[in-house]
């Protein structure tokens, strides 16, 4: 199976496979995030966002989006990395790289019927979440894995 076709080049491109698929009475859930060194709370939020609806699309920061938000040392893995190792995911439908600081202006192209984020954010605080509600569909901040950091991660990398 080819997953990299799981990866949208353009918002355009990925507004058009949105649309079709809320067309066939499908749910779209949107959740976004860096990515960078995958964990198990990573992989426990994706899944369970995934059970909001029928299709899951992942946004992920650009590498300048990450370098800003987490310093000059950040991404450890590129964009094109991220990006295909969030496709290679089962119970993810559709991967799309934004480039601004949030993912506002992708949210407000394919207008998602459920936004996403983990336990950490109130639902209000989301970007894109009056967008979202404004437009019929809902918020969710999901449980948050306690233990588990992509921080953590790289500072324990740096000690050994």
């Amino acid at each position: 199976m080819n997953i990299s076709h799981k990866i949208a080049s353009n918002y355009e491109s990925a507004s058009i496979q949105v649309h079709a698929w809320q067309q066939q009475g499908m749910d779209v859930v949107f959740t976004n995030g860096c990515f960078d060194l995958l964990h198990k709370g990573h992989i426990l939020y994706l899944e369970e966002a995934s059970r909001q609806g029928d299709k899951l699309i992942v946004a992920i920061n650009a590498d300048k989006s990450v370098s800003k938000l987490k310093g000059k040392h950040r991404p450890i893995k590129d964009e094109d990395n991220r990006s295909l190792i969030m496709s290679a995911f089962s119970f993810v439908d559709l991967v799309v790289i934004f480039h601004e600081e949030t993912p506002l202006e992708l949210i407000e192209m394919i207008t998602p019927d459920i936004l996403v984020k983990g336990g950490d954010w109130n639902p209000d605080q989301i970007v894109g979440s009056d967008y979202v509600t404004n437009n019929g569909g809902s918020v969710l901040s999901l449980q948050f894995v306690e233990g588990y950091s992509t921080t953590a991660l790289e500072n324990k990398i740096k000690k050994t």
